[in-house]
């Protein structure tokens, strides 16, 4: 009798699993732009989207929100054409618009909210070229416009080590692997491993060469293309010592292993 074979493995379904959480996303930066603005964004534009699950994500907010997404690789675009746009109701689906294109092209839509989550914009290894990333995005931003990034850092960032997450109710094990940091660069290699359980374990099912720019360095080259304010919205802690997903304003963190943090930049 032959063996019985298991479902396909679809490395873009097990990162969504494993990393990402665009309903969250989505509803914190509409709450965040209300906060700072005192009125609704409805026009999105999130740059190195992927499979663009973010901005599927704000389409399904309400009648009125719009989404852009732009990303140069074509393989994740057809991904979430397939998997994540299949999922929309036809209203939703023509709120979305996907262009294959590089974030720095200068003839992006102008949009309220430009987003870079997932530390996507880490791969910018240049100072120079982050700079224009940023020029880029402040000239593409309406009046009012703002720029949510994300990034992450404590001692546990600066070595090599292997994180393992474990997903019990899907099956399959998550492992985010630091091979190495270069304390003088601050060039980094991750990978992204997956086991699903009674299989092998797949290793570098993604691959990230990134440098790890700090909070400070991301402040003052914001400000040096014209954001007239950057806040960070730092992550509270639970009764384990564990982040509790919720992110607030702050001046201070705590200086712990591992942190993830948001930064709003106004126009």
């Amino acid at each position: 009798m032959a063996k019985k074979k298991g479902k396909p493995f679809d490395k873009y379904h097990y990162y969504a699993l494993a990393v990402q959480s665009p309903d969250a996303d989505a509803k914190f930066m509409r709450d965040t732009y209300k906060e700072l603005r005192g009125k609704d964004p409805f026009l999105l534009r999130e740059d190195f989207c992927a499979a663009f699950a973010i901005s599927c994500a704000w389409t399904k907010l309400g009648g009125k929100y719009r989404a852009v997404g732009v990303d140069f690789d074509p393989e994740p675009i057809a991904y979430g054409r397939t998997h994540y746009v299949s999922q929309l109701t036809s209203s939703q689906a023509s709120r979305l618009e996907i262009l294959q294109k590089n974030v720095l092209d200068q003839d992006l839509p102008a949009v309220d909210i430009v987003c870079a989550l997932n530390f996507s914009y880490f791969g910018f290894k240049k100072r120079n070229t982050l700079r224009q990333y940023f020029q880029s995005v402040f000239t593409s931003l309406k009046k009012d416009g703002v720029l949510i990034l994300d990034c992450f850092g404590g001692s546990q960032c600066w070595e090599p080590n292997v994180d393992e997450t474990e997903h019990e109710d899907e099956n399959f094990s998550y492992f985010w692997d630091q091979d190495t940091f270069n304390p003088i660069t601050h060039h980094a290699m991750f990978y992204i491993h997956f086991k699903r359980k009674g299989e092998r374990k797949r290793e570098r099912v993604f691959t990230y060469d990134w440098r790890m720019w700090t909070i400070p360095e991301l402040r003052e080259l914001l400000e040096e293309v014209g954001f007239r304010k950057s806040t960070v919205y730092w992550e509270g802690s639970d009764d384990d010592g564990e982040g509790d997903g919720v992110f607030t304003p702050s001046e201070e963190g705590e200086d712990c292993e591992a942190w993830v943090a948001y930064i709003v930049a106004e126009k």
